[in-house]
């Protein structure tokens, strides 16, 4: 049975990280709000406002496996990630990869606050000056912040000596290196030149998004129309007045 994937059918979002992990994998998968057959939003709205889920996820993206319903981003990959061979089998490198996608949310947070600091029911326009300054804060201090920390989980990984890898945890494909990646494209997106200049301190990270890009089911899914382009409707918004 296919997974069913429920998110917003226009933009990358949050769902993006779970896409990518299904994308790798070569998992069927059902994007559900994009589907086929008139399934469309009417179907995610059934899980988020009918009465009849017992524990009904608070926002999308959710996945439905069978009986199961499963929120959050990092509580999805948590639960695929041993059912698609995206990560490690010892509890303790589960643990760690887990913990690597929770502060891969803080950092999607953190970007999502740059565009709307007061709140996320404001439009843009209602917050520049605030977004501004959020943006600088982010891009001069919280940004180098935690690719620094990104580079030294690689550099920590013995499993990347003599040249193989990069990847965050143990020798093989996980799916934070694929979430790794998706933040690294959407920072490079939505802060380009800030980014750049980042990026030029955290060559292990460079790296690995190089080759998570070369992975060939990844590949193939950045080339498809599958994968929904960068807009501003999503977390990561190219505002030009936000980089620097």
């Amino acid at each position: 049975m296919a997974y069913q994937l429920h998110y917003w059918p226009t933009i990358q979002g949050r769902g993006e990280f779970v896409r990518l992990a299904l994308e790798a994998a070569d998992a069927p998968y059902l994007d559900v709000a994009r589907g086929p057959n008139g399934q469309g939003l009417a179907a995610m709205e059934r899980y988020l406002e009918g009465d009849a889920v017992a524990r009904p996820p608070f926002a999308c993206p959710f996945l439905v496996d069978g009986g199961r319903v499963i929120g959050q981003t990092a509580a999805i990959l948590l639960y695929l990630g041993p059912r698609l061979g995206l990560v490690a089998r010892g509890e303790a490198d589960r643990l760690w990869t887990h913990q690597l996608q929770l502060t891969i949310a803080d950092v999607v947070d953190e970007v999502h606050a740059t565009h709307h600091p007061i709140g996320s029911g404001l439009y843009y326009e209602d917050q520049r000056p605030e977004a501004r300054r959020c943006a600088e804060h982010f891009r001069d201090e919280r940004l180098p912040k935690f690719l620094t920390w990104f580079e030294t989980v690689l550099a920590r990984n013995p499993r990347n000596a003599g040249g193989r890898g990069p990847h965050l945890v143990g020798g093989r494909l996980s799916y934070a290196d694929l979430s790794l990646f998706q933040l690294v494209e959407g920072l490079g997106y939505a802060f380009p030149k800030a980014t750049q200049r980042q990026l030029e301190h955290a060559p292990r990270v460079t790296a690995l998004h190089a080759s998570v890009a070369r992975h060939p089911r990844v590949a193939a899914y950045l080339a498809s129309e599958r994968r929904i382009p960068f807009n501003e409707e999503g977390i990561f918004r190219r505002y030009p007045e936000l980089d620097g």
